[in-house]
């Protein structure tokens, strides 16, 4: 009996191979955005483990210190560590901007790099968890541990707003929930980096302040130097990142951080909500959007080139029909084949993909559980494309058969 597919294997092998190679080509890209909404998700959720804490305390009516900006007084981690079944507690800044090498190779020497600045306190909840290469800040300015993502080596001194910093160690997957790499350094370096003015803008405040007559009284003396000098001070932090102790449940600590110290304060359960339905819950829909439209033009596809084989196989039809072949064989040999291109197209889609996925600029992360469900929603649209060229061939007269 004539096999439709196996005929369109042996004498148009080339043909067939190349249609699959290209249906293979968009699969992967299919499963590459699939991929990259996943890398998502774990950037947001590698941000919380990283930062090692139960609770986040934030300023009043925000959403914490990554979703929206937040502004605490430093010294409310006094009255947080105060609270019954806290452990540990400390004031955390960040900061996303460009950092600039502004020393190295020449090839990396004034390349900039986004990142996210985290300013932290030595051994608190915050501090990079583990290193690659290097060693931890022991100074309390100028030092730097950078995330591997940023390019930045051992020894190399980088420029965060007025200051250079010499990059001491090195650590991986510590990114913001954006994929912005993330470069550590001291608290009060991050405080004044993200806080304090530029000398410009000091001075101007300065004469500002020395031109009120309310600020600058003549029987007042020293009233003038007091205010500039609070003025110039720095004394907020983004968060106050606290982990409870064994056995304690992380909303008890929270309920009365909320209740009696004015601030909000979220669970793991609670952040972990904001980032991943909130801060990309555009960037998932967007995504979606394109697997959707790439579903359709893949079944288009399948569904054009399955016609356009069948319509090259009239008389072969014909033949099989007039030998008394039923129509659900047809229909199954035609189902076979493009059930066949769909397999073709998988794996190359997902050897692609694998391939290329590391080489992206955002974290890429190709689970086994979208494969197989790639792999059953390709079988799935194959089988309806094939539905066009199902009612073409059984559409065919037998007589076609025997005719010029």
């Amino acid at each position: 009996m004539i096999s439709l597919a196996g005929r369109d294997i042996l004498h148009s092998w080339g043909k067939f191979v190349l249609t699959g190679i290209g249906l293979g080509l968009l699969i992967g890209v299919t499963l590459t955005m699939a991929g990259v909404y996943r890398g998502m998700v774990d950037d947001a959720r590698a941000l919380l483990d990283n930062s090692g804490a139960d609770l986040w305390v934030v300023q009043q009516d925000t959403q914490g210190p990554y979703a929206e900006a937040s502004s605490l007084r430093d010294d409310v981690v006094r009255s947080v560590l105060g609270l019954p079944g806290v452990a540990r507690a400390a004031n955390v800044t960040y900061l996303t901007m460009q950092v600039r090498a502004s020393e190295g190779p020449a090839q990396k020497a004034g390349r900039e790099v986004r990142a996210m600045i985290v300013g932290f306190e030595p051994g608190q909840p915050g501090a990079p968890g583990y290193l690659v290469a290097g060693r931890h800040i022991t100074r309390s300015h100028y030092e730097a541990v950078v995330d591997v993502r940023t390019g930045f080596m051992l020894g190399q001194r980088i420029r965060i707003r007025r200051h250079d910093y010499t990059v001491v160690g090195l650590t991986q997957r510590m990114v913001s929930s954006g994929g912005d790499p993330m470069v550590f350094i001291p608290l009060k370096d991050a405080q004044e980096a993200q806080f304090l003015k530029d000398n410009d803008a000091i001075l101007n405040d300065r004469a500002r302040t020395a031109a009120n007559p309310g600020l600058n009284r003549p029987g007042v003396p020293g009233l003038l130097e007091a205010i500039q000098a609070s003025q110039a001070a720095n004394h907020n932090v983004n968060t106050v990142l606290v982990q409870v102790r064994p056995g304690v449940p992380a909303e008890t600590v929270a309920e009365p951080i909320r209740r009696w110290k004015h601030l909000e304060a979220y669970t793991r359960a609670q952040m972990e909500e904001i980032l991943v339905a909130k801060l990309i819950a555009t960037s998932a829909k967007q995504i979606g959007m394109f697997l959707v439209i790439l579903a359709i033009v893949s079944a288009a596809i399948v569904a054009f080139i399955i016609y356009t084989m069948t319509l090259g196989k009239i008389r072969e039809i014909a033949v099989l029909k007039l030998i008394g072949t039923r129509n659900r064989t047809i229909a199954g040999m035609i189902l076979q084949q493009a059930l066949g291109l769909g397999l073709i197209g998988f794996i190359v889609g997902k050897v692609a993909a694998t391939f290329w996925a590391p080489i992206f600029p955002k974290y890429v992360l190709l689970e086994v559980n979208d494969a197989l469900l790639g792999l059953v929603a390709v079988m799935v649209i194959c089988a309806l494309a094939s539905t066009l060229a199902i009612r073409a061939a059984l559409a065919v007269d037998p007589a076609a058969a025997i005719g010029g």
